[in-house]
């Protein structure tokens, strides 16, 4: 197989599994995006994590809600639980890297916060022990997965999972679900201000 049908099938498998899912994931999206501007307009907190290339995508929605994203808006209140390499390192070494979102969630977390989890397979044990101690701070969870959902799908407030085994597709979804939920939040708040 030549790298020009490569590419073309993985556009083509991209687009499929988007069109897809996109019937199914709509109304959780949905949900998750009024839960999220909620918990902001109230000037509580999101808090993400993920690991590897769901790490990423953690710290790229916190970005955008403490930055902006397609409107201006004043800047929103995001904590990305995968940037501090001097907290993540101690509480691997100290305790163990399971407890790494953990902690800071113990710490940081507070009732009316919510977390926003990633996990290709619903089976981190470090994101797997942050939804729980998230719920021990009475924080609500937001679960972006993939192939069944795993031991997070029982967890979550909302699970927004994405219908594939593959990790670079999954991914690919979430990225797209993290712009729409990054578009309905700008739109609630920015049209729907609460004092």
């Amino acid at each position: 197989m030549n790298l020009l049908n490569r590419i073309n099938q993985h556009f083509s498998a991209s687009i499929e599994l988007q069109t897809q899912a996109k019937s199914s994931l709509a109304a959780p999206i949905a949900q998750a995006g009024e839960m999220m501007a909620n918990c902001l307009q109230q000037k509580h907190k999101i808090m993400t994590c993920g690991n590897g290339g769901s790490a990423e995508q953690a710290q790229h929605f916190s970005s955008e809600m403490i930055n902006r994203f397609e409107k201006e808006r004043q800047a929103l209140a995001a904590i990305a639980l995968t940037t501090d390499s001097s907290t993540l390192t101690s509480i691997a070494n100290d305790y163990t890297f399971d407890k790494i979102f953990s902690r800071q969630i113990q710490a940081l977390g507070q009732k009316g916060d919510i977390l926003l989890a990633l996990s290709t397979s619903g089976n981190s044990p470090n994101v797997l022990k942050a939804i729980e101690a998230a719920h021990l701070q009475n924080m609500q969870i937001i679960l972006l997965s993939g192939r069944d959902g795993g031991k997070a799908a029982q967890s979550a407030d909302i699970e927004i999972r994405v219908p594939s085994q593959s990790t670079a597709r999954i991914q690919e979804v979430h990225l797209l679900i993290i712009h729409s939920l990054c578009d309905i939040i700008d739109h609630l708040i920015t049209e729907n201000p609460k004092k």
